[in-house]
């Protein structure tokens, strides 16, 4: 029997468009916070915090945050709009689980960044603006590709915080991991082992993508510390 595809395609979808908005988010946060002053360290903890929170608990907040009870969920409602067990609450999981992975690696990268260049850029009478796009970004452009490939590559395999606020809906809301579990769930191991191989393989295939990208920028090496 031929294997349902909608769970790769849902995962695509899913993660492209994550790693789209999580990409320009990731930027803005870590622009801000290598500029902040007050309250580094706190933001810097908040923003990092989906990284190293159990992804269920993460998925536990977002159903508070979007739950039918909740001022937002209550607010959409008035529209008709739902987002638990929606599309669009696999692409929120997606963009909370993997935003710490693109703006930590993005934020090395700019504090790794030669101040010379930017004090140069000032003197020319540079905006900050034009700053941040002529100079800064270009410079740290390897090490936020690399946060963007591995922000994709975790909003990819992301499983908790889905299942938990947009559950495992065939055609909807299913994706590979969630799919994996179902599989494992009804005993069908051959087809638990066809979308494993199927998440292995990609999962590989985005880690040589990484490796070839930053081997071809001279070898920068994205941080998380």
């Amino acid at each position: 029997m031929p294997m349902e595809m909608s769970p790769l395609i849902i995962s695509l979808k899913t993660a492209s468009l994550a790693t789209v908005i999580t990409f320009f988010a990731g930027l803005y946060a870590a622009h801000r916070i290598v500029k902040q002053k007050r309250f580094k360290g706190l933001i810097d903890g908040l923003f990092t915090l989906p990284m190293v929170l159990p992804p269920t608990v993460v998925g536990f907040f977002l159903l508070l945050v979007f739950g039918k009870n909740s001022a937002i969920g209550r607010f959409l409602a008035l529209f008709d709009v739902s987002v638990v067990f929606s599309w669009a609450a696999t692409v929120i999981s997606a963009v909370v689980v993997s935003f710490p992975m693109m703006y930590r690696t993005t934020r090395g990268a700019f504090e790794q960044l030669d101040m010379n260049l930017i004090y140069a850029a000032r003197t020319l009478g540079l905006s900050e603006t034009r700053i941040f796009w002529a100079v800064i970004l270009p410079n740290s452009w390897p090490g936020v590709m690399a946060g963007a490939i591995l922000a994709f590559a975790r909003a990819l395999g992301e499983f908790g915080a889905t299942i938990m606020i947009a559950g495992n809906i065939p055609g909807k809301t299913q994706t590979v991991s969630t799919a994996i579990y179902l599989a494992v769930q009804a005993g069908n191991r051959e087809l638990a082992y066809q979308w494993v191989a199927v998440a292995v393989l990609i999962s590989f295939a985005v880690i040589m993508l990484m490796n070839y990208w930053t081997n071809r920028q001279g070898g920068a090496v994205p941080r998380f510390y």
